[in-house]
């Protein structure tokens, strides 16, 4: 799963940095802000399982305004020259888009958080350094960021608002979004897997079991399992309207 570009940004690097710590704390203490919510937000009598599908979303909604929001930041307001450039770039030029073809219509500019001063530049860097196209401007990567940062995260948010008040209807909004959770994660990775993955590297443990394997994985699996409770849930709804149904019919 390495690639020369990865090996080039990876240069014998040591298993756990400061800013790997940085990074690791960021999601922690986004977790523990979703475990608060829910105990400001969700009724006392709250079941388990209600509890953490609301700290679920509103972690989801936090990482997505605050981690991936930073990546878009990066994109489109951080460059530079790209005659001064050397990281992520192939002969002066982006490594992440076509030749001749320029993020933004910039020609001679590079963008990205490889150029980024700001502490999430470091952040992205560093997550780049399992998936490089998180360091600069992959098309597909960046628009999926942009349905997900100002679609999904306001769609968590919602749904939150909606396990909060205990509305009927929330496993239809939980539903919708784990699908559109599911189809970002595929078209995220297959064009990687279509062509031998040659901006992953799995080659340093944190960056394959922590970086690529567990955080994208969580975006699976749980959503994968809402599917499920929601398909539970509409066929007990679906049940009962039919025993309704059927008791009016007998009366």
């Amino acid at each position: 799963m390495s690639s020369k570009l990865a090996d080039e940004l990876v240069n014998s690097k040591p298993l756990i940095t400061p800013t790997t710590v940085y990074s690791l704390l960021s999601t922690v203490a986004i977790l523990l802000t979703a475990y608060l919510a829910s105990n400001r937000f969700l009724p006392k009598n709250s079941p388990t399982k209600i509890r953490v599908f609301f700290i679920w979303h509103a972690f989801d909604a936090l990482i997505h305004i605050f981690l991936e929001g930073s990546f878009l930041y990066n994109c489109f307001f951080v460059y530079t020259e790209a005659a001064s450039a050397t990281a992520g770039t192939v002969n002066g030029a982006s490594a992440f888009l076509p030749p001749g073809i320029h993020f933004l219509g910039q020609e001679g500019r590079v963008y990205g958080s490889h150029y980024a001063t700001n502490p999430m530049g470091a952040l992205w860097r560093e997550y780049a350094l399992a998936d490089a196209r998180w360091g600069g401007t992959d098309l597909a990567v960046v628009s999926l960021e942009l349905l997900t940062v100002f679609i999904g995260a306001p769609f968590a948010l919602w749904i939150c608002v909606c396990l909060a008040k205990q509305r009927s209807d929330t496993f239809y909004w939980m539903s919708l979004l784990a699908a559109g959770e599911l189809y970002g994660g595929f078209i995220t990775f297959a064009p990687e897997w279509l062509t031998g993955n040659p901006n992953l590297d799995g080659g340093n443990a944190m960056y394959f079991w922590v970086y690529l394997m567990f955080f994208n994985l969580l975006w699976v699996w749980i959503p994968l399992w809402i599917l499920w409770e929601a398909h539970g849930s509409f066929s007990t709804a679906g049940k009962v309207q039919t025993t309704k149904a059927e008791s009016k019919k007998t009366h």
